[in-house]
């Protein structure tokens, strides 16, 4: 899994679909090529303070590392944007949160390689 670190990533996965959880926002955009799963993350200066800010941020990256790969989608990319209650959510439910929210991302994907050709 590789990490998301340029702008135009990001503003790209924007655009995509997203998922909302009390902690954290999920956003996705499939991709069309082979490549490997890549994830960004981002807290906003409105959340709070910068020792606040790189503490979300680290408890995002910690549960992206506890994911299973089977259930990140592969060929996709990704960018969890913290929120306030990140700092106080209990760590076993935002992951449960994170989870749920990539299953129903997953589910509402649209497929990227084209719609499938019906002869009939």
């Amino acid at each position: 899994m590789d990490r998301l670190r340029q702008r135009a990533d990001f503003l790209a996965v924007a655009g995509g679909s997203r998922m909302n959880s009390p902690a954290f926002v999920v956003q996705s955009r499939a991709r069309g090529d082979d490549g490997p799963v890549r994830v960004g993350f981002t807290v906003t200066r409105k959340v709070g303070t910068a020792t606040e800010r790189n503490r979300i941020r680290r408890r995002l990256r910690e549960l992206v590392k506890r994911l299973d790969a089977a259930s990140i989608p592969p060929h996709s990319d990704y960018v969890l944007v913290g929120r306030r209650a990140a700092l106080t959510t209990d760590f076993a439910a935002m992951l449960d949160d994170l989870r749920s929210a990539l299953r129903r991302l997953e589910r509402q994907a649209p497929n990227v390689r084209g719609p499938s050709r019906n002869p009939n």
